[in-house]
């Protein structure tokens, strides 16, 4: 009996998922990463950008479709690309930092840095920068409000403002909420603290010791022409020009991600162990019209960064990302098996 409703229960859940994802999943794993990268291409994507730093090898680069498709420019390897959330790796490395120097302690809390906030963000007494860096302080997702979408680009300006309309999640520590508003007020507190922007603080700790000349924190300055094209499914519009923070190409995202699991990106041992244990090593990002997702696997040792430049409002294209991303990994498993 037990079976039967098992199987059932199976089937029902089968017939409410998009076949394209069960498609992509139960499709043959081919023997190559471009062969996946095609593959995934035929899903509904516009373009792909892969890289792969396996070891001691030297770095590969997979492409597919369209940098540009209006212009028919093939995707470039080294292609600008917006990476979104990704840039929240940034910010919890430059905290650690900041605390490992004593220049902030992740036990302060909101209302030390903005007492202006007190009354108008629950707890703001009680929510340290700790909780905060991990999701966890109950602060509202200012992207949650279908208001902040009526005119996203304009409405960044005031983003804050869109979550001190809502009320908290939860109380401190007292659950989990992926918020873009924590980051946003950590931001904030790094310019605090330094007496000078987040973006020159990264820059100087960060990006140039790493030697990442090819990452920026806006549009500002970058050649439009070597930022790829992002789409949206039912949309006409290429959201290339569109500010969404910061943009880097697939090989510096893939430096910095090595840099914080192996360690180089810190001063010391106590700099890395204050990050291990506050925030991941690995993310995702997404913002109308790119996808992204930066994963490290220990076992293999190798970096996997994935640029996707097609989003949609199901869902359904980051889900297709994630089994693509899944299925590249297991190609370099069993490559890393026959070495």
């Amino acid at each position: 009996m037990f079976r039967v409703i098992l199987l059932s229960g199976t089937v029902i859940s089968l017939f409410f998922v998009p076949w394209i994802l069960v498609k992509a999943w139960i499709l043959p794993l081919p023997n190559t990463i471009q062969d996946q990268v095609d593959e995934t291409l035929s899903h509904g994507f516009d373009g792909m950008i892969v890289y792969v730093d396996k070891g001691k090898q030297s770095p590969q680069f997979y492409t597919a479709g369209w940098h540009d498709k209006q212009l028919q420019l093939p995707a470039q390897p080294d292609a600008l690309f917006k990476i979104a959330s990704i840039s929240k790796l940034y910010v919890a490395v430059s905290i650690a930092k900041l605390a490992n120097t004593n220049r902030l302690s992740l036990d302060q809390t909101l209302a030390e840095y903005f007492p202006e906030l007190v009354g108008k963000i629950e707890h703001a007494d009680s929510i340290t920068l700790r909780l905060m860096v991990q999701h966890r302080s109950g602060i509202p997702n200012f992207t949650n409000s279908a208001a902040f979408w009526s005119d996203e680009g304009e409405n960044r300006k005031s983003a804050l403002d869109y979550a001190l309309a809502m009320p908290n999640s939860f109380a401190p520590d007292e659950g989990y909420e992926y918020s873009n508003t924590n980051y946003l007020l950590l931001r904030q507190i790094i310019a605090q603290v330094t007496g000078y922007s987040h973006e020159q603080y990264i820059q100087e700790t960060i990006l140039t010791p790493l030697k990442l000349s090819h990452t920026f924190f806006s549009l500002d300055g970058v050649d439009i022409a070597s930022v790829m094209s992002g789409y949206y499914v039912g949309v006409d519009e290429d959201f290339k020009t569109a500010e969404y923070g910061m943009l880097a190409t697939a090989q510096d995202v893939g430096i910095f991600l090595r840099a914080l699991n192996d360690g180089s990106v810190f001063t010391n041992a106590a700099e890395q162990a204050i990050y291990h244990d506050i925030y991941v090593y690995e993310h995702g990002g997404l913002v109308p019209g790119y996808q992204s997702l930066a994963e490290y696997h220990k076992d293999i040792d190798a970096v996997v960064v994935q640029f996707i430049n097609t989003t949609d409002f199901n869902g359904y294209e980051w889900n297709l990302s994630e089994i693509s991303i899944n299925r590249i990994v297991s190609i370099l498993k069993n490559e890393h098996q026959k070495e």
